[in-house]
């Protein structure tokens, strides 16, 4: 969960309110019914991947940004859709219809009931999945997802903790601690290229 303004927790909720959220058990039943992809990203995808419990402020779920009309529209009747962007929020409905991709959607019934789910918008490119902090990787989603044994698709896991890879909050440092000993050979490679590209004296570097 991104917080409006750089806001402490205390302050957020006294402007914006309180959080919610759906797990993964529950979000099937919220997204029945819509037609488009979409996959758990963030730490559910970490805790996911390597069994092991954390806590979870909000569950965030990626959908491709030229779905979200889309999404605004499948959820419409029954809840309200706002965009989170570079440290602003404000109503995505018929008078604010336009979104960044990269920036996300939340979701709350109405203006007295807490959030429930964070939806990242992510770009693509000729309808491959486009990672928005690494330039230049794209892929198919298949290849940047996987089906857990719980039926939802997850963000693999070496991207999931790439996009963590500014380690600026505790929770990202321990997905860090637990993760980093569990990634294959393979995985291991892609995440120090990958880190290697954006951040050169990253201290990841000497663990993988």
């Amino acid at each position: 969960m991104a917080e409006v303004g750089h806001l402490p927790p205390a302050e957020f909720h006294r402007w914006y309110g309180g959080w919610d959220a759906l797990d993964p058990s529950s979000v099937v039943g919220f997204m029945e019914g819509f037609g488009r992809p979409w996959w758990v990203v963030g730490g559910w995808a970490v805790e996911r991947y390597t069994g092991v419990p954390r806590s979870h402020e909000d569950l965030d779920v990626s959908i491709f940004a030229s779905d979200a009309e889309a999404f605004r529209r499948f959820v419409a009747d029954r809840w309200t859709t706002w965009n989170m962007d570079q440290g602003w929020l404000r109503p995505f409905d018929e008078r604010f219809r336009d979104v960044r991709p990269g920036s996300s959607l939340w979701v709350r019934r109405n203006a007295q009931s807490p959030w429930v789910l964070d939806v990242p918008l992510t770009p693509q490119e000729g309808g491959r999945w486009t990672n928005k902090k690494l330039p230049g990787h794209s892929a198919p989603l298949d290849e940047v997802t996987w089906v857990a044994d719980d039926g939802l698709r997850y963000l693999c896991p070496e991207i999931a903790l790439f996009m963590k890879h500014p380690q600026v909050r505790g929770k990202d440092r321990v997905d860090a601690a637990t993760l980093l000993p569990r990634l294959d050979d393979r995985q291991r490679r892609w995440l120090r290229d990958a880190v290697a590209q954006v951040r050169p004296g990253h201290p990841w570097l000497d663990l993988l």
